[in-house]
């Protein structure tokens, strides 16, 4: 079993797919689909044939290219058992209990509602990785369409409280805009205005700021600082709890 070879692929206008290979099988899998054409251009210049489709939830931009991908290349789906009757090809549906590995790696399924009523995070332990879809965004996280905030605070909660290291890939290209709502909430954050500045540079670059990690999220990321006296004070919610602060802040950002 080697290191698997990751590549962080833009698809459609900031969707990212991410395609991890593990050199010693030749096995290739991907994390959503958000097109059939930009991964199968990506698989074709690297000469690798696609093996494993793991989705996140169902929305379009995520499952948009399964159908073609399934048909071309015989992958095997694997989505949340909660979404199965709307992720269009799955083949193999998941919970938090289901034993799932992408070639001898094994991958712990988390279940991240809020987003999506039955989103799942995939977590690959023994090699520091987490794919967080659309639950967890760099300086971000996703709008609550199908769920509550307790429950989206409960899912990024799970997320947190991974290894600090873990390296962190999520589904968009959010993070410049989620930085400059960052900065409303928590300006006095010396990590996060050094953060943001970085962020700048890339995206002017023409850069991904992803893989973030659980450390770095933890210091910057107001969605997972509802903790923070700073927050708590600016929102005028000083001892409230976590989730209440957390629902604010998310009701803010849909208004930013």
């Amino acid at each position: 079993m080697g290191a698997l070879e990751i590549v962080l692929l833009p698809c459609l206008a900031d969707n990212y797919c991410v395609l991890l290979h593990e050199p010693d099988s030749g096995e290739t899998a991907a994390i959503d689909a958000p097109s059939a054409a930009a991964i199968k251009a990506a698989l074709v210049e690297r000469g690798w044939r696609l093996n494993h489709l793991f989705i996140t939830h169902h929305h379009a931009d995520h499952t948009g290219g399964v159908a073609e991908l399934k048909a071309f290349y015989g992958t095997t789906v694997t989505g949340p058992e909660a979404e199965a009757d709307r992720i269009p090809g799955l083949t193999r549906a998941v919970t938090a209990a289901s034993d799932l590995e992408f070639a001898g790696h094994p991958i712990k399924v988390l279940e991240t509602p809020g987003h999506t009523l039955g989103h799942v995070t995939y977590y690959f332990p023994n090699d520091g990785l987490v794919f967080t879809g659309d639950t967890l965004f760099s300086l971000g996280c996703g709008k609550i369409f199908e769920g509550e905030p307790e429950m989206m605070w409960d899912s990024l909660s799970k997320i947190a409280a991974l290894p600090d290291e873990t390296e962190i890939y999520c589904g968009h290209e959010y993070t410049l805009n989620n930085a400059r709502f960052a900065l409303t909430v928590e300006p006095e954050n010396e990590v996060l205005k050094k953060r943001v500045a970085e962020v700048e540079a890339m995206r002017t670059a023409g850069k991904p700021t992803l893989p973030t990690t659980v450390a770095l999220e933890q210091a910057t990321n107001p969605f997972l600082r509802p903790k923070s006296r700073a927050i708590q004070a600016r929102l005028g919610m000083l001892g409230a709890p976590e989730w209440e602060v957390f629902a604010r802040l998310r009701q803010l950002k849909n208004k930013a």
